[in-house]
C-alpha cells in the first residue's frame, strides 16, 4: 500500500531556524529517509515554500477566485510530504515516529493511504 506522509508544524518555527539548524534536522531527515529509498520503497518527498507564497484558487458563487495564501486558520501549517511504500498502516506509523522524533518542529505527521490515479495508464 502506498501512504502519504503530510508534515504539519509551525511555520513560524521552522522558519525561524538558522540555515546550520535547518541544515542539521534534513540531515537527521535524510538519515530516516536512507533506509527506505535503499529499499526503492520512498516516493517523491517535497518541502512546501511558506504559505506566504501561496495562492489558493477557491469557488465563491459559482465562480473561481484566485486569492493570496492558503487562509488556514491553524497554529500549524502544512509544510510538506512523503509517499512511501508499506507493508501496512504500522510500517507507514513506525516511519512517521522516526521522522518525528528526529525533527526538533513538533508538529504533527498524517498518515494517509493514497489511491493512485494516472490518467495516461486508463485503457481507451
Amino acid at each position: 500500500m502506498l501512504y502519504a506522509i503530510l508534515c504539519y508544524a509551525s511555520e513560524d518555527v521552522v522558519c525561524s531556524w538558522s540555515k546550520e539548524q535547518d541544515d542539521e534536522v534534513m540531515t537527521k531527515l535524510l538519515g530516516v529517509q536512507e533506509k527506505y529509498a535503499q529499499a526503492g520503497r520512498l516516493g517523491p518527498v517535497a518541502r512546501l515554500l511558506p504559505t506566504t507564497a501561496a495562492t489558493t484558487l477557491r469557488k465563491v458563487k459559482g465562480e473561481a477566485v484566485v486569492i493570496d495564501g492558503p487562509f488556514a486558520e491553524t497554529k500549524e501549517q502544512f509544510l510538506g510530504f512523503y509517499t512511501l511504500e508499506c507493508n501496512d498502516l504500522d510500517e507507514a506509523v513506525d516511519f512517521a515516529r522516526e521522522l518525528s522524533e528526529v525533527n526538533p518542529s513538533g508538529g504533527s505527521y498524517e498518515i494517509r493511504p493514497v489511491s493512485v490515479f494516472n490518467p495516461s495508464k486508463v485503457p481507451a
